[in-house]
């Protein structure tokens, strides 16, 4: 499977918000937001907001999108995604992604 690779270096290939859109997976939408809202401490998370193809993708995104300083940082700088950015290794906007999620970085990383 090919990497779907996210402003913030997140594969969106195997997010389970993307698969359950692509899929139209109700079950995996449910499983998804109960997830997330543990995972998030976001309890306001229902299973009907579980669409998305991806950060980077056409077609309709998970809300956070819309409000997400990454995506709206890379955007304003003109980059497709942080990876392209010099401030990459000090950025305390990513930080948070890439301290959970350090494939993250890496995949960014490996993008140049």
């Amino acid at each position: 499977m090919e990497k779907l690779i996210a402003c913030c270096g997140i594969d969106c290939s195997v997010c389970d918000a993307r698969i359950a859109t692509i899929q139209d997976n109700n079950d995996l939408r449910k499983a998804t937001a109960e997830k997330w809202q543990k995972l998030y401490n976001a309890p306001n998370i229902a299973p009907e907001m579980i669409n998305c193809t991806g950060c980077r993708a056409e077609g309709v995104k998970f809300s956070h999108c819309s409000q997400c300083e990454i995506r709206k940082c890379a955007d304003a700088k003109g980059f497709v995604t942080c990876g392209e950015c010099s401030e990459l290794d000090l950025c305390q906007i990513i930080a948070g992604v890439h301290k959970f999620m350090p494939e993250a970085l890496q995949n960014l990383k490996q993008l140049n």
